[in-house]
């Protein structure tokens, strides 16, 4: 993967920067980018980067030293196989989708003294392509997601299915968060509901007129793969 001019990078990064309200977190998503991509992102000024798959993102890590305040956020689906490391490695993982890989996150935010930022990834629409909780399956175990005592569960992620209208983006997006204050309203002593992972390239202003609090950018930030 050729390095990105840096010039054009700093300015689609500035643009990007000037439609997003203060408070957004923009998530650099470098999958499949070079370690000398994420350096380029980071000279000018990002710090959150976000990657599909655990072993790309640590030898990516490995390459680029130590990049003080650097935040590494796992987007892609998690095997329970790969959870030690994925903990090691990640501050953020946005794709919590089972009852059986939060009890072994937590387990593991113990024994390695580490815990990252968990999203809860939400599944609002039929789509073979993507995991994520069915909002009923959601309900029935947030007694037992707020029973563990280790991991810091702080918010929503959903993925809308492709070919979706503008109108039918918000409207997963509207119900995303509509879930979240639900269960930021309810009897929970560990949940909290703070954080919206919503919007990618094709629709993240869109995630934002509905309330997120991170978007996750690639090609609108580094151009087309």
């Amino acid at each position: 993967m050729s390095l990105p001019d840096s010039s054009s990078l700093a300015a689609r990064l500035a643009a990007l920067r000037s439609q997003m309200p203060a408070g957004v977190r923009l998530i650099a998503v470098t999958k499949t980018h070079s370690a000398e991509v994420v350096r380029a992102a980071y000279d000018l000024g990002l710090r959150d980067f976000g990657e599909n798959r655990v072993q790309e993102a640590i030898a990516k890590a490995e390459d680029l030293g130590e990049l003080p305040g650097a935040i590494w956020h796992l987007l892609g689906p998690l095997q329970s196989n790969k959870a030690r490391k994925a903990v090691q490695q990640f501050d953020w993982i946005h794709s919590l989708d089972s009852l059986e890989l939060a009890r072994r996150l937590d387990r593991l935010a113990v024994e390695l003294g580490r815990s990252p930022t968990l999203l809860l990834q939400v599944k609002l629409r039929p789509d073979p392509n993507k995991g994520g909780w069915d909002p009923a399956e959601l309900r029935a175990a947030l007694p037992d997601l707020d029973a563990l005592e280790h991991v810091r569960i702080r918010g929503l992620m959903a993925i809308p299915p492709l070919g979706l209208t503008e109108a039918e983006t918000r409207a997963v997006f509207a119900e995303a968060r509509q879930l979240a204050s639900e269960i930021a309203t309810g009897p929970w002593q560990r949940l909290r509901m703070e954080e919206l992972s919503l919007g990618m390239s094709g629709d993240f202003d869109w995630a934002i007129a509905e309330g997120s609090t991170c978007v996750r950018l690639g090609t609108v930030l580094f151009g087309r793969r």
